[in-house]
């Protein structure tokens, strides 16, 4: 599926829609496939702030989320330091995606390692 992400850096009164692909539709996501959503909501992010610029790693930490209802499903909304991005309209159902984000993000946390 193909969908928008609209980036509004700080410091900045316009916004930026730039536009991802992911495979398979939001009804058959996993939660590895909602992190890489995750992570080119991100790097769209980055490209706005530093076009040019190589691609850089993308930790999933750090950042606010939230799954909201929109017109033709639910958007994610990510904010970070420098900037905001809204993805989507994605349909599927807000609590499976909310739930899937967490997961995701769960995942990705650093494990505590005792020597």
């Amino acid at each position: 599926m193909t969908f928008d992400v609209e980036i509004v850096l700080r410091a900045r009164d316009h916004a930026i829609t730039e536009r991802i692909e992911q495979a398979g539709e939001p009804g058959e996501w996993t939660e590895t496939d909602v992190a890489a959503i995750l992570r080119e909501i991100l790097l769209a992010i980055d490209r706005a702030q530093n076009p040019g610029a190589a691609e850089r790693y993308v930790a999933l930490r750090g950042f606010s989320w939230i799954v909201e209802p929109a017109t033709g499903g639910v958007v994610i909304a990510i904010e970070i330091p420098s900037g905001a991005a809204v993805a989507g309209p994605f349909d599927i159902a807000q609590p499976a995606l909310d739930r899937m984000i967490s997961l995701a993000l769960a995942s990705a946390s650093p494990k505590t390692v005792v020597h």
